[in-house]
């Protein structure tokens, strides 16, 4: 039986990765590929999940910690895939906050599942809009040095930066933050790339389908340092009915929820790493994106329709206090039914900050 190409994805909270791996799947199966998703958080209720499936893609999901934490999860899901008719291709997308993949996770997999998958060069997507400011030394990046430091972490080890959102860039800043990559990182291959228009991603399907080259040992990382800086970020998930007594646009009404937020998060402070409201009725399904505080709110998944109601879920990942973000979301949800004669339910709620990482295996 051949061996099913391992694929993982990585990158900062707001990076672009589930649209990168949508287009990647995308392509892969246009070249006839049987491609699957394998995604990752440390909640519950993922709108990368909703939103891989809502555009035909098989998904499964590890929920809880991340990939090294539950790495005899990963292993599971990845093999129930096989129940059918096996996948030639496995993409997965790890949970924003996390570093130190390529030793708990991508060299478990080549030692100890070396006859089952084939592993490509790990891609770390550079998000470019707390990149220049990390990179860049600013000290007014959102972050405190502790998150920051996990954002650094994820590009030294990365074998491969795609640069992601070049479309939003002019060409001097795409070379800006080409060479704040490469003099930080000296020799780091970076190929600039967006998943939104599909620009570079020849370039990187052609980085993807060579053989990686295993370094000779892991990046040094200081598990304090990367376990207080993941504990500064406040996780929220919430999940909610809308009704309507007549017809409402969703697009606009979850742009206007998104944009009430991001003004909300300014007022107290917090810096959002990625904000997500996934919306669906029926086949109708919308998404809105947040990734920075300075950012306008995209609408990523336009649904062009009018529902008398829907199911909204809500992720938040935010450099700021749990129960301070949890009374944001309540109240912008409050205030924005009474704007479009709207009557939401909340049917579940989680917030926290995430726990040390305690990675199943560490291979050097």
């Amino acid at each position: 039986m051949p061996r099913i190409r391992f694929v993982m994805i990585g990158g900062f909270l707001g990076a672009g990765k589930t649209t990168t791996v949508a287009r990647l799947g995308r392509a892969y199966a246009r070249d006839g590929r049987r491609v699957a998703v394998v995604t990752n958080d440390q909640a519950h209720d993922l709108v990368d999940t909703r939103t891989l499936r809502h555009e035909g893609f098989e998904v499964g999901e590890v929920p809880g910690a991340c990939f090294c934490c539950k790495f005899d999860d990963l292993v599971d899901v990845a093999g129930r895939f096989s129940g059918t008719a096996a996948p030639d291709l496995i993409l997965a997308e790890p949970v924003g906050s996390c570093t130190d993949l390529a030793a708990t996770v991508i060299e478990p997999l080549r030692h100890l599942h070396a006859d089952d998958y084939d592993v490509a060069p790990f891609t770390v997507l550079l998000k470019p809009e707390h990149g220049r400011k990390i990179l860049g030394g600013d000290r007014n990046a959102g972050f405190s040095p502790k998150a920051a430091y996990i954002f650094l972490k994820q590009i030294e080890e990365a074998d491969l930066v795609g640069l992601n959102k070049v479309d939003r860039l002019t060409p001097t800043e795409i070379d800006d933050l080409t060479d704040l990559v490469r003099n930080r990182f000296p020799g780091k291959p970076v190929v600039p790339l967006s998943a939104r228009t599909g620009a570079g991603f020849d370039r990187l399907l052609d980085a993807l389908a060579s053989p990686r080259i295993a370094p000779s040992r892991p990046i040094d990382v200081d598990y304090d340092v990367y376990a207080e800086g993941e504990a500064e970020l406040g996780w929220l998930n919430c999940r909610c009915a809308v009704a309507s007594s007549a017809e409402f646009p969703l697009d606009a009404c979850m742009l206007d929820l998104i944009t009430a937020q991001r003004d909300a998060l300014a007022r107290s402070g917090m810096e959002p790493a990625h904000w997500k409201i996934h919306g669906e009725h029926g086949e109708d399904a919308a998404l809105v994106n947040l990734v920075s505080r300075d950012a306008a709110p995209e609408l990523s998944v336009a649904s062009e329709s009018r529902v008398p109601g829907a199911r909204l879920v809500v992720n938040a990942r935010v450099a700021g206090d749990p129960e301070s973000l949890e009374e944001l979301v309540r109240a912008t949800l409050d205030d924005w039914a009474l704007r479009h004669n709207l009557v939401v339910t909340i049917d579940g709620m989680q917030r926290f900050r995430p726990g040390r990482p305690v990675p199943t295996h560490r291979f050097g």
